[in-house]
């Protein structure tokens, strides 16, 4: 009898009931959760951290590419600068000769002065190919960028602060002022339009 009952006791320790066999299944069906939530967080994280990366080096690449057109476009900045010396130099020499004796020049003098103007032509065209390109100011807004006022005149023919007249010739390379050039601004005329200063500055 002693022995029916213990072997009784066995079976029932041995077998599992359903609502154990239930709350097992729950167990291990949470921890896959967790696991697969553990596993979509790390993947989400290392997504992240590869678009940052990429965003990276395509930031990297923009400004390298950046810094290299402008090494090229402005490396000859200084030696263009000592240029423009030459090229005022070479301006001064067919200024000095007066209009009437330029217009009836001939022989070796109108050969000098031919041969100056094809001088000062090549050197304006090899500044050009570098980039470096003269200041065309005369009638345009005064533009303290580009522009370096010395004096003002008096003209109620132009609106106010109209670049009249240019003492020196200015430069800019690439979309930089190299040399600002030396006018003289209007006075005493019509305000500026509104329109045409945004339109100016918009170019």
């Amino acid at each position: 009898m002693m022995a029916d009952d213990m072997d009784h006791q066995d079976r029932n320790h041995g077998a599992e009931t359903p609502a154990s066999e239930a709350a097992r299944g729950a167990q291990t069906a949470g921890a896959d959760a967790e696991a697969l939530a553990g596993a979509i967080a790390e993947r989400d994280e290392f997504k992240d951290r590869l678009l940052r990366t990429l965003a990276e080096m395509e930031n990297l690449r923009r400004r390298t590419e950046r810094e290299v057109a402008d090494a090229r476009t402005y490396a000859v900045t200084n030696f263009a600068r000592d240029m423009l010396n030459t090229a005022d130099n070479v301006r001064r020499a067919l200024d000095s000769v007066p209009a009437e004796a330029r217009a009836q020049a001939d022989g070796a003098f109108k050969a000098l002065i031919e041969g100056i103007e094809l001088t000062e032509r090549d050197l304006t065209k090899t500044l050009e190919r570098h980039g470096v390109k003269i200041v065309e100011p005369n009638g345009q807004r005064f533009d303290p960028n580009r522009h370096q006022a010395m004096f003002e005149v008096p003209n109620t023919e132009v609106p106010n602060g109209t670049v009249v007249q240019v003492v020196q010739t200015g430069y800019v390379i690439g979309d930089r002022t190299l040399r600002p050039a030396l006018v003289g601004v209007s006075k005493g005329g019509p305000k500026p339009e509104a329109g045409k200063d945004k339109a100016a500055d918009a170019a």
